[in-house]
């Protein structure tokens, strides 16, 4: 019964349980993978898990692990597994993209369930939607629902592993985020913090001046708990924006059992 969502990122597989395939729906079960281990999940995890009545997912990990992952739902379940690709429009959104097509899923996803969101909260605003994860993307959307662009930058961990590779002597062990830091540890923490910090700001001021109107802000991903203390702007932190997402992308499709 219900509703799977998938998403497969370039570090871990998430994965949640619903009730049904629709914004708002009941959780049922949820669970995470990091990539090297998604072989156990039929076995594992989702061993005792119901079918589902359908499923959807991202993936930006590539055509291996999505394979992978597939041989794994194909061991479990009884339905062929649909990703999502992103088009010129889907639930609202208006892809602008110079090839549409080559949006992240994962962008793509975490914008429409931004703007779902959004609008069930007030009145339709621009947007800034920010993922930080392995790589962090920040994107622009006006108040119509029209991606205007985004930006992507490194993670925090890979800016850390560009360092010490590139520096001699120099190593990575964790630091605070503070003002004016004094050893080495703090500095490369509050560098890489500031850093992505800095170029989320920039766009929330290219909104703000290119829509006339104060953003609405949303952040996601494993990291955002991290970051969302040294914005600039207040942003609402939501864990599930691209499961949220997946539910809206569902119950716009209609979709029926796979």
């Amino acid at each position: 019964m219900g509703f799977l969502a998938i998403d497969i990122g370039n570090t871990r597989l998430k994965w949640a349980h619903y009730d049904a395939a629709r914004p708002g729906a009941t959780l049922l079960a949820q669970g995470v993978e990091f990539l090297d281990h998604i072989d156990r999940l039929a076995e594992g995890p989702w061993a005792e898990l119901p079918q589902p009545d359908c499923m959807l997912g991202c993936v930006v990990a590539g055509d291996a692990v999505r394979r992978r992952a597939e041989e794994q739902l194909g061991e479990r379940f009884d339905f062929t597994p649909r990703w999502v690709v992103p088009g010129l429009t889907e639930a609202g959104l208006v892809n602008g993209y110079d090839h549409p097509t080559r949006l992240g899923a994962d962008r793509w996803v975490a914008m429409i369930g931004a703007r779902h969101r959004m609008l069930a909260q007030g009145p339709a605003r621009p947007m800034v939607v920010v993922l930080i994860g392995t790589a962090v993307t920040v994107e622009a959307v006006d108040v119509s629902g029209k991606f205007l662009g985004g930006l992507i930058l490194p993670g925090h961990g890979i800016m850390l592993r560009a360092l010490e590779s590139g520096t001699a002597g120099l190593h990575v062990p964790t630091g605070e985020v503070c003002e004016f830091p004094t050893n080495t540890s703090d500095a490369l923490t509050s560098g890489g913090t500031y850093a992505i910090a800095g170029a989320v700001d920039r766009m929330v001021q290219h909104v703000r001046a290119h829509c006339g109107a104060e953003p609405a802000r949303y952040m996601t991903g494993g990291a955002g708990w991290k970051m969302a203390p040294s914005m600039a702007s207040e942003f609402e932190l939501v864990d599930s924006l691209i499961m949220d997402g997946l539910l809206t992308i569902a119950q716009q499709r209609a979709l029926p059992p796979a």
